[in-house]
Protein backbone atom coordinates (compact mmCIF):
# COMPACT_ATOMS: atom_id res chain seq x y z
CA UNK A 1 0.00 0.00 0.00
CA UNK A 2 1.28 3.47 -0.94
CA UNK A 3 2.33 5.58 2.03
CA UNK A 4 0.56 8.91 2.43
CA UNK A 5 3.97 10.47 3.05
CA UNK A 6 5.32 9.51 -0.39
CA UNK A 7 4.97 11.86 -3.34
CA UNK A 8 4.04 9.40 -6.10
CA UNK A 9 4.02 10.00 -9.86
CA UNK A 10 0.23 10.33 -9.63
CA UNK A 11 0.56 13.05 -6.98
CA UNK A 12 3.16 14.85 -9.09
CA UNK A 13 0.89 14.66 -12.14
CA UNK A 14 -2.06 16.11 -10.21
CA UNK A 15 0.14 18.88 -8.77
CA UNK A 16 1.48 19.81 -12.23
CA UNK A 17 -2.08 20.04 -13.60
CA UNK A 18 -3.13 22.37 -10.77
CA UNK A 19 0.02 24.51 -11.11
CA UNK A 20 -0.57 24.85 -14.86
CA UNK A 21 -4.27 25.68 -14.45
CA UNK A 22 -3.59 28.31 -11.77
CA UNK A 23 -0.54 29.75 -13.53
CA UNK A 24 -2.42 30.19 -16.83
CA UNK A 25 -5.31 31.70 -14.87
CA UNK A 26 -3.68 35.14 -14.89
CA UNK A 27 -3.19 35.26 -18.65
CA UNK A 28 -6.80 34.16 -19.13
CA UNK A 29 -8.02 36.92 -16.79
CA UNK A 30 -6.04 39.53 -18.74
CA UNK A 31 -7.60 38.35 -22.01
CA UNK A 32 -11.09 38.21 -20.47
CA UNK A 33 -10.87 41.79 -19.21
CA UNK A 34 -10.60 43.00 -22.81
CA UNK A 35 -14.29 42.27 -23.36
CA UNK A 36 -15.74 42.10 -19.84
CA UNK A 37 -15.22 44.65 -17.02
CA UNK A 38 -13.78 43.23 -13.77
CA UNK A 39 -16.84 43.13 -11.50
CA UNK A 40 -19.06 41.67 -14.21
CA UNK A 41 -16.36 39.08 -14.93
CA UNK A 42 -16.45 38.10 -11.25
CA UNK A 43 -20.24 37.78 -11.34
CA UNK A 44 -20.17 35.56 -14.42
CA UNK A 45 -17.36 33.43 -13.02
CA UNK A 46 -19.12 32.58 -9.78
CA UNK A 47 -22.49 32.12 -11.46
CA UNK A 48 -20.95 29.37 -13.58
CA UNK A 49 -19.11 27.93 -10.56
CA UNK A 50 -22.37 27.62 -8.62
CA UNK A 51 -24.67 26.47 -11.43
CA UNK A 52 -25.29 23.70 -12.18
CA UNK A 53 -22.83 22.26 -9.58
CA UNK A 54 -25.03 22.93 -6.52
CA UNK A 55 -27.83 20.88 -8.11
CA UNK A 56 -25.65 17.77 -7.80
CA UNK A 57 -23.58 18.49 -4.70
CA UNK A 58 -24.81 18.38 -1.09
CA UNK A 59 -24.58 21.57 0.96
CA UNK A 60 -21.37 21.48 3.00
CA UNK A 61 -21.81 20.98 6.74
CA UNK A 62 -20.67 24.51 7.56
CA UNK A 63 -22.43 27.20 9.57
CA UNK A 64 -23.92 30.05 7.55
CA UNK A 65 -21.65 32.51 9.37
CA UNK A 66 -18.47 30.69 8.33
CA UNK A 67 -19.77 30.08 4.81
CA UNK A 68 -20.46 33.81 4.41
CA UNK A 69 -17.06 34.76 5.80
CA UNK A 70 -15.29 32.28 3.51
CA UNK A 71 -17.15 33.46 0.40
CA UNK A 72 -16.78 37.18 1.11
CA UNK A 73 -13.01 36.90 1.59
CA UNK A 74 -11.60 34.18 -0.63
CA UNK A 75 -14.13 34.69 -3.44
CA UNK A 76 -15.57 38.23 -3.45
CA UNK A 77 -12.66 40.08 -1.85
CA UNK A 78 -9.83 38.25 -3.54
CA UNK A 79 -11.19 38.43 -7.07
CA UNK A 80 -12.79 41.87 -6.85
CA UNK A 81 -9.36 43.24 -5.95
CA UNK A 82 -7.40 41.01 -8.36
CA UNK A 83 -9.62 41.64 -11.40
CA UNK A 84 -9.64 45.38 -10.67
CA UNK A 85 -5.85 45.38 -10.28
CA UNK A 86 -5.35 43.77 -13.66
CA UNK A 87 -7.95 46.03 -15.25
CA UNK A 88 -5.97 49.14 -14.21
CA UNK A 89 -2.64 47.86 -15.49
CA UNK A 90 -1.20 45.16 -13.23
CA UNK A 91 0.70 42.78 -15.55
CA UNK A 92 -0.53 39.18 -15.48
CA UNK A 93 2.90 37.74 -14.66
CA UNK A 94 3.58 40.11 -11.77
CA UNK A 95 0.06 39.57 -10.44
CA UNK A 96 0.73 35.82 -10.21
CA UNK A 97 3.81 36.56 -8.11
CA UNK A 98 2.56 39.37 -5.86
CA UNK A 99 -0.57 37.37 -5.04
CA UNK A 100 1.71 34.82 -3.34
CA UNK A 101 2.13 37.37 -0.55
CA UNK A 102 -0.94 35.55 0.79
CA UNK A 103 1.47 33.02 2.27
CA UNK A 104 2.89 35.64 4.64
CA UNK A 105 -0.47 37.20 5.42
CA UNK A 106 -1.77 33.70 6.24
CA UNK A 107 1.13 33.04 8.62
CA UNK A 108 0.59 36.40 10.36
CA UNK A 109 -3.18 36.05 10.64
CA UNK A 110 -2.87 32.48 11.90
CA UNK A 111 -0.52 33.73 14.62
CA UNK A 112 -3.09 36.34 15.66
CA UNK A 113 -6.19 34.15 15.44
CA UNK A 114 -4.93 30.71 16.45
CA UNK A 115 -1.81 31.63 18.39
CA UNK A 116 0.45 29.82 15.91
CA UNK A 117 4.09 30.48 16.71
CA UNK A 118 6.14 32.45 14.21
CA UNK A 119 9.50 30.78 13.65
CA UNK A 120 12.67 32.63 12.73
CA UNK A 121 12.38 31.31 9.15
CA UNK A 122 8.90 32.84 8.87
CA UNK A 123 10.11 36.23 10.08
CA UNK A 124 13.19 36.17 7.85
CA UNK A 125 11.11 35.11 4.86
CA UNK A 126 8.62 37.93 5.50
CA UNK A 127 11.38 40.53 5.79
CA UNK A 128 13.08 39.35 2.58
CA UNK A 129 9.83 39.16 0.61
CA UNK A 130 8.72 42.57 1.95
CA UNK A 131 11.93 44.09 0.60
CA UNK A 132 11.17 42.50 -2.78
CA UNK A 133 7.58 43.75 -2.75
CA UNK A 134 8.74 47.29 -1.91
CA UNK A 135 11.18 47.11 -4.82
CA UNK A 136 8.42 45.84 -7.12
CA UNK A 137 6.08 48.62 -5.97
CA UNK A 138 8.62 51.36 -6.60
CA UNK A 139 9.56 49.83 -9.95
CA UNK A 140 5.91 49.68 -10.97
CA UNK A 141 5.67 53.43 -10.37
CA UNK A 142 8.85 54.42 -12.21
CA UNK A 143 8.96 51.98 -15.12
CA UNK A 144 5.50 52.82 -16.44
CA UNK A 145 5.66 56.54 -15.72
CA UNK A 146 2.28 56.71 -14.01
CA UNK A 147 0.43 55.50 -10.92
CA UNK A 148 -1.97 53.11 -12.65
CA UNK A 149 0.29 50.09 -12.20
CA UNK A 150 1.17 51.12 -8.63
CA UNK A 151 -2.58 51.12 -7.89
CA UNK A 152 -2.75 47.67 -9.48
CA UNK A 153 0.12 46.54 -7.26
CA UNK A 154 -1.66 47.76 -4.11
CA UNK A 155 -4.95 46.15 -5.19
CA UNK A 156 -3.14 42.85 -5.77
CA UNK A 157 -1.79 43.00 -2.21
CA UNK A 158 -5.38 43.56 -1.02
CA UNK A 159 -6.37 40.45 -3.02
CA UNK A 160 -3.57 38.51 -1.31
CA UNK A 161 -4.81 39.64 2.12
CA UNK A 162 -8.36 38.59 1.23
CA UNK A 163 -7.10 35.17 0.15
CA UNK A 164 -5.15 34.82 3.40
CA UNK A 165 -8.25 35.77 5.41
CA UNK A 166 -10.16 33.06 3.57
CA UNK A 167 -7.41 30.56 4.39
CA UNK A 168 -7.79 31.32 8.10
CA UNK A 169 -11.57 30.93 7.87
CA UNK A 170 -11.06 27.68 5.94
CA UNK A 171 -8.94 26.44 8.83
CA UNK A 172 -11.78 27.28 11.22
CA UNK A 173 -14.21 25.37 8.98
CA UNK A 174 -12.06 22.24 9.22
CA UNK A 175 -12.58 19.03 7.28
CA UNK A 176 -15.36 19.20 4.68
CA UNK A 177 -15.91 18.46 0.98
CA UNK A 178 -13.77 20.96 -0.91
CA UNK A 179 -15.88 20.77 -4.07
CA UNK A 180 -19.14 21.32 -2.16
CA UNK A 181 -17.62 24.23 -0.22
CA UNK A 182 -16.36 25.92 -3.39
CA UNK A 183 -19.63 25.41 -5.30
CA UNK A 184 -22.04 26.46 -2.54
CA UNK A 185 -19.93 29.40 -1.38
CA UNK A 186 -19.93 30.63 -4.99
CA UNK A 187 -23.62 31.53 -4.57
CA UNK A 188 -22.77 34.31 -2.13
CA UNK A 189 -20.56 36.67 -4.21
CA UNK A 190 -22.79 36.60 -7.32
CA UNK A 191 -25.22 39.34 -6.24
CA UNK A 192 -22.51 41.61 -4.71
CA UNK A 193 -20.50 41.35 -7.92
CA UNK A 194 -23.52 42.29 -10.06
CA UNK A 195 -24.27 45.23 -7.72
CA UNK A 196 -20.65 46.41 -7.84
CA UNK A 197 -20.75 46.17 -11.62
CA UNK A 198 -23.98 48.18 -11.80
CA UNK A 199 -22.63 50.87 -9.45
CA UNK A 200 -19.09 51.26 -10.76
CA UNK A 201 -19.20 49.97 -14.33
CA UNK A 202 -22.73 51.04 -15.22
CA UNK A 203 -25.83 49.29 -16.52
CA UNK A 204 -25.03 50.33 -20.09
CA UNK A 205 -21.56 48.75 -19.95
CA UNK A 206 -23.01 45.59 -18.39
CA UNK A 207 -25.69 45.34 -21.06
CA UNK A 208 -23.25 45.95 -23.89
CA UNK A 209 -20.75 43.40 -22.54
CA UNK A 210 -23.41 40.72 -22.08
CA UNK A 211 -24.96 41.27 -25.52
CA UNK A 212 -21.60 41.41 -27.32
CA UNK A 213 -19.83 38.44 -25.74
CA UNK A 214 -17.04 37.17 -27.96
CA UNK A 215 -15.88 33.57 -28.04
CA UNK A 216 -12.75 34.58 -26.14
CA UNK A 217 -14.92 36.11 -23.39
CA UNK A 218 -17.09 33.00 -23.14
CA UNK A 219 -14.05 30.71 -23.03
CA UNK A 220 -12.49 32.96 -20.37
CA UNK A 221 -15.50 32.58 -18.06
CA UNK A 222 -15.60 28.82 -18.65
CA UNK A 223 -11.89 28.48 -17.89
CA UNK A 224 -12.06 30.59 -14.72
CA UNK A 225 -15.12 28.75 -13.41
CA UNK A 226 -14.53 25.17 -14.48
CA UNK A 227 -10.78 24.75 -14.93
CA UNK A 228 -9.27 27.17 -12.41
CA UNK A 229 -11.98 26.89 -9.73
CA UNK A 230 -13.91 23.60 -9.79
CA UNK A 231 -11.17 21.35 -11.20
CA UNK A 232 -8.23 23.22 -9.67
CA UNK A 233 -9.58 23.39 -6.11
CA UNK A 234 -10.91 19.82 -6.21
CA UNK A 235 -7.55 18.37 -7.29
CA UNK A 236 -5.77 20.57 -4.76
CA UNK A 237 -8.09 19.34 -2.03
CA UNK A 238 -7.28 15.73 -2.94
CA UNK A 239 -3.57 16.46 -2.65
CA UNK A 240 -4.08 18.05 0.77
CA UNK A 241 -6.14 15.06 1.87
CA UNK A 242 -3.60 12.44 0.75
CA UNK A 243 -0.31 14.15 1.61
CA UNK A 244 1.09 16.15 4.55
CA UNK A 245 0.52 19.90 4.18
CA UNK A 246 4.26 20.62 4.27
CA UNK A 247 4.70 18.54 1.09
CA UNK A 248 1.81 20.17 -0.78
CA UNK A 249 1.99 23.87 0.18
CA UNK A 250 5.44 24.56 -1.36
CA UNK A 251 4.13 23.49 -4.77
CA UNK A 252 2.27 26.81 -5.08
CA UNK A 253 5.68 28.46 -5.49
CA UNK A 254 5.63 27.14 -9.06
CA UNK A 255 2.40 29.00 -9.91
CA UNK A 256 4.12 32.40 -10.49
CA UNK A 257 6.82 30.63 -12.53
CA UNK A 258 4.08 29.42 -14.91
CA UNK A 259 2.31 32.80 -14.70
CA UNK A 260 5.41 34.85 -15.53
CA UNK A 261 6.42 32.47 -18.35
CA UNK A 262 2.93 32.33 -19.88
CA UNK A 263 2.58 36.13 -19.70
CA UNK A 264 5.92 36.50 -21.47
CA UNK A 265 5.13 33.94 -24.21
CA UNK A 266 1.45 34.79 -24.81
CA UNK A 267 1.14 38.46 -23.86
CA UNK A 268 4.66 39.68 -24.55
CA UNK A 269 5.08 40.95 -20.98
CA UNK A 270 8.68 41.58 -19.95
CA UNK A 271 10.11 42.64 -16.62
CA UNK A 272 12.37 45.64 -16.19
CA UNK A 273 15.69 44.81 -14.46
CA UNK A 274 14.46 46.32 -11.17
CA UNK A 275 11.20 44.40 -11.38
CA UNK A 276 13.07 41.18 -12.14
CA UNK A 277 15.31 41.73 -9.11
CA UNK A 278 12.24 42.39 -6.95
CA UNK A 279 10.59 39.21 -8.27
CA UNK A 280 13.67 37.13 -7.46
CA UNK A 281 13.83 38.58 -3.92
CA UNK A 282 10.13 37.78 -3.33
CA UNK A 283 10.61 34.21 -4.56
CA UNK A 284 13.66 33.83 -2.30
CA UNK A 285 11.63 35.11 0.65
CA UNK A 286 8.90 32.57 -0.12
CA UNK A 287 11.49 29.78 -0.24
CA UNK A 288 12.97 30.85 3.11
CA UNK A 289 9.49 30.92 4.64
CA UNK A 290 8.67 27.40 3.44
CA UNK A 291 12.01 25.59 3.66
CA UNK A 292 14.09 27.72 6.03
CA UNK A 293 13.15 25.94 9.25
CA UNK A 294 13.77 22.48 7.80
CA UNK A 295 17.13 23.58 6.42
CA UNK A 296 18.05 25.07 9.79
CA UNK A 297 17.04 21.85 11.58
CA UNK A 298 19.06 19.75 9.14
CA UNK A 299 22.18 21.90 9.60
CA UNK A 300 21.75 21.81 13.39
CA UNK A 301 21.44 18.01 13.40
CA UNK A 302 24.60 17.67 11.30
CA UNK A 303 26.55 19.85 13.76
CA UNK A 304 25.16 17.88 16.70
CA UNK A 305 26.50 14.65 15.22
CA UNK A 306 29.97 16.10 14.70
Amino acid sequence: MMSHNVLSLRHIGIALIVIFLWGMNFVVIKIGLIGIPPFLLGALRFTLVAFPAILFLPRPKVSLKLLLAYALTISLGQFAFLFSAMAVGMPAGLASLVLQAQAFFTVGLSALVFGDKLRMANLMGMLIASAGLILLGSASLTSFGNQVTLLGFILTLCAAFSWASGNVINKKIGATSVLSLVAWSALIPILPFFLLSACFEGIDVMTYSLTHLSWSSVLTVVYLAVAATLIGYTLWGRLLASLPTHMVAPLTLLVPVVGLTAAWLLLGETLQPTQLLGAVIVMFGLLVNVFGQRLSNSVRSVFNRV
